[in-house]
């Protein structure tokens, strides 16, 4: 089995499926490391030089917002969905609903056809 192009493929295949599961973070404010444990602490590993780009091309597109809190010793930049991004956000999770359901019979299928 070639391995490289299985990496290749999974990667394809997450691609889009991270930037929902930003997305679905951003209800509320979150800063880079907040936000990188919150997906984690659900099984969705994500390196902050992904994570970082993602977050200012989705802000380039206005679907989230950001802001400095400098209260902290540290400061840190805050993100959070615009109003924009929220509806957005909602017709991705629709979209993304459809194609599972739609991918699950699909492979359901195969599988019984495997074992005929």
């Amino acid at each position: 089995m070639d391995n490289s192009l299985l990496n290749s493929l999974s990667t394809e295949l997450r691609r889009g499926t991270l930037t929902l599961a930003v997305l679905s973070q951003l209800q509320t404010p979150q800063y880079g490391y907040s936000l990188v444990q919150l997906l984690e602490s659900s099984g969705i590993s994500i390196e902050q030089s992904t994570l970082y780009p993602l977050l200012r091309r989705l802000e380039k597109q206005e679907l989230v917002t950001s802001s400095w809190d400098t209260t902290e010793n540290r400061p840190r930049k805050y993100y959070v969905l615009s109003d924009y991004g929220a509806e957005i956000f909602e017709k991705l999770k629709e979209e993304w609903e459809k194609t599972s359901r739609e991918l699950y019979t699909l492979l359901k299928g195969a599988e019984t056809d495997e074992s005929d």
